[in-house]
């Protein structure tokens, strides 16, 4: 049966919750005012309000001077609180940074400045995603007076793809705690999700023969696709491959020869009778291997096809293709 049905005021709650979220702007850059930030009572507060009603009621009955005056003490300083934990977050400007790609089940990390343009600090200042469970989701900060601060959010997105940045939430209590203050913030930014790299990878797939180079077979697979051999007295240090020297621990050349007959190929359709996804991942834990022989390779992919090369700007071009394929 659906969970609504059973909760109909937990669906309503997360259907309204819904369509104002949706109602806000997208932004990578907020600036709090009056119209974003929304002010309650906490638990304390309630109960504070509760003692001075009833020390209210109390003076009232016996005539208690000293009673009120305790009584008007405690709801000015609330009143106080409740002004000054207002402007704690009225006028703070938010600013989200551009967030590096991850890989699916690892966190996220989002980069937010905090920046205060009045002459006083703000104190106590918690910023978390919006949705997040878990206890230890707040990070806290105090902006100093006409500076910044900068706050690092975490978040784990659970599969790869494009995704919009999730809804952050920023909230204050200083100084008493028994008022809540909060924003919501949907910023505009994507955060790009590579496929999770398989643990244990077979070795790479054996090398294609080039177009043109003479070669009528596929090398035979040692293991690995390398492209490498044991190194030879005289051979000039620009063929060492040092990468793959301090993996295995000797010394070893780039083959020239056989680098000029097969290259390597990161095939979608040679992977084996597995999903999509572990394909995806498998193919993601082979450029990342290659990446760190320092081999040149090339990726084919159902729409997609990348012509060989190495270094870091071709690694996350393939990555990104793996995530948005």
């Amino acid at each position: 049966m659906n969970a609504g049905v059973l909760n109909p005021v937990g669906f309503a709650r997360r259907r309204f919750r819904q369509w104002w979220q949706a109602r806000l702007p997208l932004t990578d850059t907020m600036t709090l005012t009056q119209r974003n930030v929304y002010i309650l009572p906490t638990r304390p507060g309630f109960m504070m309000g509760a003692t001075m009603l009833l020390l209210l009621v109390a003076s009232i009955n016996y005539q208690l001077n000293l009673g009120y005056l305790l009584t008007f003490l405690l709801a000015g300083s609330a009143v106080v609180g409740m002004h000054v934990c207002h402007g704690t977050l009225r006028g703070l400007t938010m600013n989200l940074l551009p967030t590096d790609p991850q890989f699916a089940g690892s966190s996220a990390m989002l980069t937010v400045v905090l920046s205060n343009a009045r002459n006083s600090v703000r104190h106590g200042i918690g910023l978390a995603v919006l949705d997040a469970t878990h206890d230890d989701r707040w990070v806290w900060a105090d902006v100093p007076a006409q500076g910044s601060s900068t706050v690092h959010v975490a978040f784990k997105p659970d599969r790869r793809g494009l995704h919009r940045t999730p809804a952050l939430t920023a909230e204050t209590r200083f100084p008493l705690g028994t008022f809540r203050v909060w924003t919501v913030w949907r910023p505009a930014a994507q955060v790009l999700v590579y496929p999770r790299p398989e643990p244990f990878p077979p070795p790479l797939p054996p090398g294609e023969p080039r177009a043109g180079g003479g070669a009528t077979t596929r090398a035979q697979s040692t293991g690995e696709f390398d492209g490498v051999r044991a190194y030879r007295r005289g051979d000039p240090l620009k063929l060492v491959v040092w990468k793959k020297a301090a993996k295995a621990d000797q010394l070893v050349s780039r083959d020239t020869q056989q680098a000029q007959r097969y290259e390597l190929w990161l095939d979608f359709n040679q992977v084996g009778h597995v999903d999509t996804e572990h394909k995806l991942s498998r193919l993601a834990a082979w450029v990342i291997q290659a990446d760190k022989l320092g081999l040149d390779w090339g990726l084919r992919l159902p729409q997609t096809e990348i012509k060989p090369a190495c270094g870091e700007g071709h690694k996350r071009r393939c990555l990104e293709a793996l995530a948005t394929c």
